[in-house]
């Protein structure tokens, strides 16, 4: 029987910068994003910001600031993830995708 480790994926999600207000979420606000996803996943990375743009099922085109992070979880861990993500920051949409389901994580004998 494969290990619950080979169950997990490594995924990226795209949290936003700005509120859908136009102000800049303070830190406290992605610092229980964080905590939240670290509960699930048990670790997290966060990229530098980068700008996205997207066009919305109404035809709107939203130009943000995005937060790139990556997880390593099952897929039913990211979908919850996801779901907190659309929630926490009051989005209309959230994107994640999985980067790579070949991961390796090797802890050193103590």
């Amino acid at each position: 029987m494969p290990s619950q480790n080979f169950k997990k994926k490594l995924w990226e999600i795209l949290i936003p910068k700005y509120s859908n207000s136009g102000s800049e979420y303070p830190l406290t606000h992605h610092q229980r994003w964080d905590d939240y996803v670290r509960s699930i996943a048990g670790g997290l990375t966060i990229f530098k910001r980068s700008r996205g743009q997207w066009i919305s099922p109404t035809g709107q085109v939203f130009s943000e600031e995005m937060i790139p992070v990556r997880i390593h979880c099952t897929p039913h861990n990211l979908n919850t993830i996801v779901d907190f993500t659309l929630q926490h920051y009051d989005q209309l949409a959230v994107m994640a995708y999985e980067v790579s389901a070949n991961v390796i994580i090797k802890y050193r004998k103590q």
